[in-house]
């Protein structure tokens, strides 16, 4: 999906079944992501000023020495991956204290966020600052885990298609016709 990098900030609002109310700001202009909520902590992912948007990533890029990460303020690493032609490729993790969290694609619109390779929660995002969250039931997920698992979803948008169709679009973009 393309984003309008001249767009200004798009708010929404999303009640989450675990921590009520969660606050999403999404600037792809500036490459600002802010989620907040009364049962989460702050989040700030904010791409490096001065620096080009790509079109096909929220945020603006997927270049992790161009993005910076604070969670309550605390900057915290943020590796996101190439995505490139696997669904794994777009996988993107944030190393807080000895956690590892990743959200990886799983279907064409959703990904799966992990906590040290333990699936606890699916989102879905076209992009478009809008985050959709479902719970793994007995995953006993932490407020920190639901507000990247929302950060991330909204930066770097969720799902993407397997391997085997991006093959059959770049043959069909060979033939004639």
């Amino acid at each position: 999906m393309e984003h309008d990098q001249g767009a200004g900030p798009v708010t929404s609002s999303t009640d989450d079944t675990l921590f009520g109310e969660v606050h999403v700001s999404l600037d792809t202009r500036e490459g600002v992501v802010t989620v907040d909520g009364e049962g989460i902590p702050s989040i700030v992912i904010r791409r490096a000023g001065g620096t080009e948007a790509d079109d096909h990533t929220p945020v603006g890029t997927r270049d992790g020495s161009l993005l910076s990460l604070e969670i309550a303020g605390r900057a915290t690493p943020l590796r996101p991956a190439k995505g490139r032609l696997t669904r794994k490729s777009f996988r993107t993790d944030v190393i807080r204290d000895d956690t590892t969290y990743r959200l990886v694609p799983d279907s064409i619109p959703g990904s799966r966020l992990l906590r040290d390779g333990q699936h606890i929660g699916d989102f879905s995002s076209d992009g478009d600052g809008i985050v959709l969250a479902e719970w793994k039931e007995g995953a006993a997920v932490q407020p920190v885990e639901a507000a990247v698992g929302y950060a991330l979803a909204v930066a770097f948008g969720t799902g993407a298609q397997p391997m085997w169709m991006l093959l059959v679009d770049a043959l069909g973009d060979l033939l004639p016709g």
